[in-house]
């Protein structure tokens, strides 16, 4: 029986905390866009978002991960200033009715820097503080928490696990010379993300090689093609093919997964840490 070695470390943060490796912690996915892959213009209106984000509360989630700006393949881009429009009042109104902890998903540091003034706990960048050259001195001002994502442009890969842990190590180097402490970073392999189907699939089967670097890793598999890929299915009934990721990753010490099916992958979650990470 596989068992996973129990090594707590924990995050605090503004008024949070976070204690890694007892649980697998659920990030409930929010996505205010017009466009997402999955669920675009579902919660666009703010009064149906933040009612969707109460429904996740309800579940048991953990996270939630506020989103302004699609990332799916062949979208628009759009301004700061629209994102702003999408997030904020969200942010705010969360902040205000819940307790939740409020991710956000962005890859533009005034977005972020506004978004951590009105409630949001953590920052999400898809591109691993490479993006934009001041998203790592806020992060590091507002001692918050982010999320380095691996992203690359295109599908060359010398060899695809050695490659994301060198982006890591890249990132991680941002982090530090900008002031930001070791234990307030997490780690996102980004499967769907400068990746074909079958390159995310070589990098599930070594999630515990990215592991290995030592810091939280989180995972996001939820409904992406990856998945239509193997199924055949559209991505609104692609639950199960999610569940069996997220057990999977469980399995190989990842420790938060992004998820649009909080209730579903809750469950799965809590089996498959009884079983790998109970005494």
């Amino acid at each position: 029986m596989i068992k996973i070695k129990k090594e707590i470390k924990d995050i605090k943060f503004l008024d949070k905390n976070i204690r890694f490796g007892e649980r697998t912690y659920i990030m409930g996915i929010l996505n205010v866009t017009p466009d997402s892959f999955s669920d675009g213009g579902d919660f666009i209106d703010i009064h149906n978002a933040v009612n969707h984000a109460k429904d996740m509360i309800q579940f048991g989630v953990d996270i939630i991960d506020v989103g302004g700006e699609s990332s799916r393949p062949g979208h628009k881009n759009i301004t700061e200033e629209e994102e702003l429009k999408r997030v904020i009042p969200v942010i705010k109104s969360l902040s205000a009715k819940t307790d939740a902890i409020i991710s956000l998903d962005t890859i533009r540091s005034k977005v972020a820097e506004e978004a951590i003034k009105q409630g949001a706990h953590i920052i999400n960048d898809i591109w691993g503080l490479q993006k934009d050259p001041n998203m790592a001195k806020v992060v590091a001002k507002y001692k918050v928490p982010v999320i380095i994502m691996h992203n690359q442009n295109g599908t060359d890969y010398n060899n695809i696990i050695e490659d994301i842990k060198g982006f890591f190590k890249q990132s991680i180097a941002i982090a530090k010379d900008a002031g930001i402490s070791e234990d307030m970073i997490i780690l996102d392999p980004g499967i769907g993300f400068g990746k074909t189907p079958q390159q995310n699939i070589m990098v599930m089967s070594k999630l515990d090689e990215i592991k290995s670097l030592g810091y939280p890793l989180l995972l996001g598999t939820s409904r992406k093609s990856m998945l239509g890929k193997i199924l055949d299915l559209p991505p609104k009934e692609r639950v199960e093919g999610t569940l069996a990721t997220t057990i999977l990753g469980i399995v190989q010490g990842v420790d938060i997964v992004r998820v649009h099916d909080v209730k579903e992958n809750l469950r799965a979650a809590k089996v498959a840490d009884a079983i790998i990470r109970g005494e």
